[in-house]
């Protein structure tokens, strides 16, 4: 028989054990192979639509996230674009998320320029475009910004491109404590291979990955393999974006199989935040479930 930690808890106090054995009880190896196994987080664009219309506002995320069971959070800017600078609306959302027991993980910026321009002036503003984000999410406690790495020309050129423009970036970020990390986010940049390799140049611990399950559609012609995309990226992973499709390398999208990927992920030593990116505001607790299932599958 196996308990949850509020099961354990329970049983304890009304078996009139000492306070020190309800301690010890937290160390059972029911709690590390399940709950720790992998936490689950919520990323913000899958409530997109809500956001977008007002029916839920920025402020509330956290909220939303606790009272679907999920105690960590990952921001989008676009939805406080013109906040980042704001330290008494940023306060009020560390507050929020304290008050609800939430942790803040990342912000994922868009719309702030390509990291890998070919125009110099062009990288160097969107570099410094970043700035602000990094400053706002070391306020709010997260350990990372998400970026884009945006680019153009040949292959092995974007590969020189987004490196400089990453390179420069995450030495920012370093300053500070806070990690730049690069989602597979369409373009070439879902291509496994050629993320790896610019992660790789830039060389720099606080430059990482945020392997996106979903996302390894290059172009309307061209995708790459889940599976394989997701090991390839997972050695820089500072954290997991759930879909719950996959492609294959001649752009045919199928369910997720959520056993063979997160083994991926966890045969990778990654024991952090799967954040969960799909079934939308009224989907949410089935989503949460269904990694929940996995995890108590693969524990």
């Amino acid at each position: 028989m196996s308990f949850s930690s509020s099961d354990r808890r329970t049983f304890l106090k009304k078996s009139g054990l000492t306070a020190a054995a309800l301690s010890m009880s937290e160390l059972l190896p029911a709690q590390d192979s399940k709950e720790l196994l992998f936490k689950i987080s919520l990323a913000q664009w899958t409530i997109n639509p809500e956001l977008k219309s007002g029916k839920v506002d920025n402020l509330d995320f956290a909220k939303v996230a606790h009272d679907h069971g999920i105690f960590g959070i990952e921001y989008v800017n676009q939805f406080f674009m013109d906040k980042a600078k704001d330290n008494a609306y940023l306060a009020e959302m560390k507050k929020r998320a304290s008050d609800h027991g939430v942790t803040s993980l990342i912000i994922m910026c868009d719309r702030e320029g390509n990291i890998g321009d070919p125009d110099e002036k062009k990288r160097s503003q969107t570099v410094d475009n970043h700035r602000k984000w990094i400053d706002a999410a070391k306020f709010l406690g997260c350990h990372s910004i998400r970026v884009n790495a945006g680019s153009s020309g040949t292959y092995e050129e974007q590969v020189k491109l987004a490196t400089d423009g990453l390179s420069k970036l995450t030495a920012i970020g370093a300053e500070q404590g806070i990690n730049v990390i690069v989602e597979n986010h369409g373009g070439l940049s879902s291509n496994g291979d050629w993320l790896a390799k610019v992660i790789t140049a830039v060389g720099n611990d606080r430059c990482g990955t945020l392997p996106d399950f979903g996302n390894f559609r290059i172009n309307d012609k061209e995708s790459y393999d889940s599976y394989r995309g997701i090991a390839k990226l997972m050695p820089w992973a500072k954290g997991v974006s759930v879909k719950d499709i996959v492609w294959d390398d001649k752009s045919n999208q199928s369910p997720l199989d959520y056993d063979k990927m997160l083994k991926i992920v966890l045969d990778a030593g990654f024991h952090g935040y799967c954040g969960i990116e799909h079934g939308g505001f009224a989907g949410l607790n089935q989503s949460r479930e269904k990694l929940e299932q996995a995890r108590d599958r693969l524990s």
